[in-house]
């Protein structure tokens, strides 16, 4: 029994290591700040969780801790990820790039409005 922990946690071991290098790799090749963002997020997420699992598979004992933190990084990552992304779009420090054929900015009807509500 051992034996096939011991190769589930090392499987998830090596998944999780690829997810943080491919996340490394997302964050240096995006071409603006929101793309890197959740490219970073998306795949630090599953990388950070399939790490930990994989080391509660190596220690049974710590089974639960690994739980209890994946559990966590499963709700702070995606919600910390937005926060800071609707922070970037409010300042307008950091414009979406857009395509040429396509006006891909989706969220200016809704912080214009909201903007519109804050005056009044």
């Amino acid at each position: 029994m051992n034996n096939v922990l011991e190769i589930i946690g090392g499987i998830l071991i090596l998944i999780g290591s690829v997810f943080l290098f491919l996340g490394a790799l997302g964050i240096l090749r995006m071409p603006d700040v929101y793309n890197r963002l959740q490219a970073g997020t998306k795949a630090t997420t599953l990388g950070a969780m399939s790490l930990i699992m994989g080391v509660g598979f190596l220690e049974p004992t710590w089974m639960l801790k690994s739980i209890i933190i994946v559990v966590f990084i499963a709700f702070s990552n995606p919600i910390s990820s937005h926060a800071l992304a609707r922070a970037m779009y409010k300042r307008k420090r950091y414009p979406i790039i857009k395509s040429e054929d396509k006006d891909m900015d989706a969220y200016r009807e809704v912080f214009s409005q909201e903007e519109e509500e804050v005056k009044s």
